[in-house]
Order: C-alpha cells, then sequence, then structure tokens
C-alpha cells in the first residue's frame, strides 16, 4: 500500500505542477492557512473546551462552505490535523477538559495544529480521489481503501515539508540577536500572540506549494520524491 500511496502522491503533484489551478486545491489550501493563522491568536487566549468543540470552530471559521473536493479536503484535514495534534499532546485533553475560562493552548500546540493541518489536507484530498476515482494527469492503480492508509501515509510523508512557526519564530529571534537592530528587538519584544499569527500567515504560500510538488527543493522521501 505504501507503493500505492507513493504513486498517489507522485500523480498528484505531476497533475499540479502541469495546471497549478487543477481542482482549486492550491488556492482554496493558502485561502483554509491563512484563516487558519488567523485563527491561532484566538486559541492561545481562549482554547476550547472539548475535542468535538475545537473541530466544529475550526471547520467554522477555517474550513468554510464551499462544496468542491478540496474544500471538503479542507474540512476533513481540520478534524485529522485536531486528532493528530491530540496525539501528539495529551496533556491537551486536560487542558480543555479542566474547562477554566480564558484557558488558552500552548504555542507549541498551536504551531503542531499548522504544521500538520497542510499535511493531513493532502492526505485528504486523496482519500477522495481514491474513493470517486478521480482522473489526474498520471495514471494509477485503482484501489479500494476503506481504512484510509493511503492518506495516512501521505499526511505522514509530507508533513515534515511543512515549516513550522514556533521554529521559524525563534530562528527569526536568533538572527534578530546577532543582527542587533532597533526594529529587531522591536520585534522580538512583541507578544507571540502578536507575532506567531503573522509568521504562520506569512509561511502559507510556500507550506501549501511544498505539499502540493509546486515547489521543490525538498524531496518528498525516497518513494515519492519529487523529480
Amino acid at each position: 500500500m505504501d507503493e500505492i500511496a507513493a504513486d498517489y502522491l507522485r500523480a498528484l503533484q505531476e497533475t499540479l505542477r502541469a495546471d497549478p489551478s487543477a481542482f482549486g486545491l492550491y488556492e482554496t489550501a493558502c485561502a483554509a492557512g491563512e484563516r487558519l493563522a488567523g485563527v491561532l491568536g484566538s486559541l492561545a487566549e481562549d482554547g476550547a473546551r472539548s475535542e468535538n468543540s475545537l473541530i466544529a470552530r475550526l471547520v467554522t471559521e477555517v474550513g468554510g462552505d464551499g462544496g468542491t473536493l478540496a474544500d471538503a479536503a479542507v474540512r476533513r484535514g481540520l478534524a485529522a490535523a485536531v486528532r493528530d495534534v491530540l496525539g501528539r499532546h495529551p496533556e491537551l485533553d486536560d487542558v480543555m477538559g479542566a474547562g477554566v475560562a480564558g484557558g488558552g493552548f500552548a504555542w507549541d500546540i498551536l504551531c503542531d495544529l499548522y504544521q500538520v493541518f497542510f499535511a493531513d489536507l493532502v492526505g485528504e484530498f486523496l482519500r477522495s480521489v481514491v474513493a470517486e476515482h478521480v482522473q489526474l494527469a498520471v495514471p494509477v492503480l485503482v484501489v479500494a481503501d476503506p481504512e484510509g492508509r493511503i492518506a495516512d501515509w501521505v499526511a505522514e510523508k509530507v508533513v515534515d515539508l511543512v515549516p513550522n512557526p514556533c521554529e521559524e519564530s525563534a530562528e527569526a529571534g536568533e538572527l534578530a540577536q546577532a543582527v542587533g537592530t532597533a526594529e529587531s528587538v522591536m520585534d522580538m519584544a512583541q507578544e507571540p500572540t502578536a507575532v506567531l499569527p503573522k509568521i504562520a500567515e506569512k509561511l502559507v504560500p510556500g507550506a501549501v506549494g511544498k505539499v502540493l510538488g509546486l515547489i521543490t527543493e525538498e524531496a518528498v522521501g525516497d518513494e515519492g520524491a519529487v523529480a
């Protein structure tokens, strides 16, 4: 199944390289990523009371109500990202379970949510491609994948291509210290809630371009390598 998943990922990337507007996926993913970046600050302040309420909020504020395959992949990608982040950060259950007003999420959790969302979006889009036999530019073996193994494999394969806003901010801070300009010092003094959403928004086009194979400096593993 891994080889088949790699074939699907490669076929999607080649389809988008031939026509970046295919399926409206790039534009839809960028728009959703920008909306997600805008929501991060409020989640840092307010959090959510449960997994279901967090998913519902993200689907409402980020997912939109479009009816295309790309729109549906965004909404499913958000739900998958929440589940993935809960797996990475089991302490999040306690934060939400406490139900304390003003109990926001830590930024390392939110940066992980941002990062895995783009990977899960691609995986969920390919889940639809497999289920609905959507034609790609490169022929791919038609398979049944009721357990979603292709989506999971793809998400795991591309997640490291997505820049993490917290890590990017830390690197920028180190550079600012080295440069030592007044503007850099002022930027470093800002609260994370003011700085990180802006960084996350700026990273969106590159993040989407990388997971969709439109930016090819990095390869998607050995099996799903981007030429």
